[in-house]
C-alpha cells in the first residue's frame, strides 16, 4: 500500500501542470501511435489466443492473463487498417476503459514519454469526422497519432445513449424549466453520447472540444457579466484533451472567483485510485466513469434537484 500511495503522490503532483504520459507503439511500418499511460495496465508479448466462434473480425481471440479472460483486438484492423500479420513477436497492451479490461494487439512497443498537453493538438481538419484520432503530437521530430479508443470501443460494443423512461419521468416531476449543460470532450463519439443522454432528459447542451475552448468560453461569459453557474446547470468534462486537460480546466475554474461556483463533473474513461485522488485535488464536484447513460442521467437530475430545492 505504501508503494501505491507513493505512486499516487507522484501522479497527483502533475495535476494542474497540464501534463500527460503516452505509451508509444507501432502497428504497421514506422508510424508511431500513442495511448495514455493511465489507461494501460501492462504490456506483454502476445500470449497464445483461444479462437471464439462467430467472433467479430477485429477480435483476434481471447487471452488468459492473470487468471482472467481478455478479448484481444487487432488495433490496426479496428481503426480501418490492414490486419496485423500473424507472427510471434507481437505485443498486447492491456488497458482499462470505463472499468472494463481490453487488450489491443500491436506490432511493437516503443517507449513512454512525458509531454505537456500544450504540445498535443487536435487532428488536422483533413482527417475527417470518421477519423480514429483524438489528437496528434511530435516526439523527437516524429509524428505521433493518439488513437480515439472510445470510438473503437463504441463500434465494437455499442451502448445505449438515452436514459431509461423512469429518469425522463423524474425530470418532468422535478421541473420542466429549461436548463443547459456544458459538455467538453475531444472525442466526437463521446460528445455525441453525452449529448444524446442529456438531451433525452430535456436538457439543452453546448458542446466544446477541449479544455482551453471551455475556459475561454466561460471567461467570455463572465466578462459579459453572465453568472456561469446560472447559465449552466453543470459542466461535464472529459479529462484527456489536447491543449488543456480536464484537471487543469477544473483547477483554472476553481481559481477564478467568477467561475468557481460552477458545478464540475469529470466524466472519463480513466479509472482507479490515481484518478480519484486527482479529482479530489483539483476540486471537482463529482467523478463518473464513461459511459452509463442512466448513471450520468442520475447525476444531472441530482444537480437539478439541488437547484430546484434551493
Amino acid at each position: 500500500m505504501a508503494g501505491v500511495m507513493k505512486t499516487v503522490d507522484q501522479r497527483t503532483g502533475l495535476v494542474g501542470q497540464n501534463r500527460l504520459e503516452l505509451l508509444l507503439f507501432r502497428l504497421w511500418g514506422r508510424q508511431l501511435y500513442g495511448i495514455n499511460v493511465f489507461k494501460v495496465r501492462e504490456v506483454l508479448p502476445c500470449p497464445s489466443l483461444t479462437l471464439l466462434p462467430h467472433r467479430r473480425p477485429v477480435v483476434k481471440g481471447v487471452a488468459h492473463v492473470r487468471g482472467a479472460a481478455v478479448s484481444v483486438v487487432d488495433l490496426s484492423l479496428a481503426i480501418g487498417g490492414r490486419p496485423l500479420p500473424e507472427s510471434g513477436d507481437q505485443f498486447v497492451i492491456i488497458t482499462e476503459y470505463s472499468g472494463a479490461i481490453q487488450a489491443f494487439l500491436v506490432s511493437g512497443v516503443d517507449r513512454i514519454v512525458n509531454l505537456r498537453w500544450e504540445e498535443v493538438s487536435p487532428p488536422p481538419p483533413g482527417a475527417g469526422q470518421d477519423s480514429y484520432l483524438t489528437a496528434v503530437t511530435r516526439v523527437e521530430g516524429e509524428l505521433v497519432e493518439i488513437i480515439d479508443v472510445e470510438k473503437v470501443l463504441a463500434e465494437l460494443m455499442p451502448a445505449p445513449e438515452s436514459v431509461s423512461p423512469r429518469l425522463a419521468q423524474q425530470r418532468r416531476q422535478l421541473t420542466e424549466e429549461p436548463v443547459e449543460v456544458l459538455i467538453v470532450d475531444d472525442s466526437m463519439i463521446a460528445r455525441r453520447q453525452v449529448q444524446r443522454c442529456v438531451e433525452s432528459l430535456g436538457v439543452r447542451t453546448t458542446l466544446l472540444n477541449d479544455g482551453r475552448q471551455a475556459l475561454e468560453h466561460l471567461r467570455e461569459l463572465a466578462d459579459q457579466g453572465v453568472a456561469v453557474d446560472h447559465r449552466y446547470l453543470m459542466m461535464i468534462s472529459d479529462i484527456e484533451m489536447p491543449e488543456m486537460d480536464g484537471y487543469t480546466l477544473t483547477a483554472e475554474v476553481r481559481n477564478d472567483p467568477r467561475l468557481a461556483p460552477l458545478h464540475v463533473l469529470l466524466h472519463t474513461s480513466l479509472s482507479g485510485v490515481f484518478n480519484q485522488a486527482m479529482v479530489k485535488k483539483v476540486g471537482a464536484d463529482d467523478f463518473l466513469a464513461k459511459f452509463n447513460p442512466d448513471a450520468l442521467g442520475e447525476r444531472v437530475l441530482a444537480r437539478l434537484g439541488e437547484i430546484h430545492v434551493a
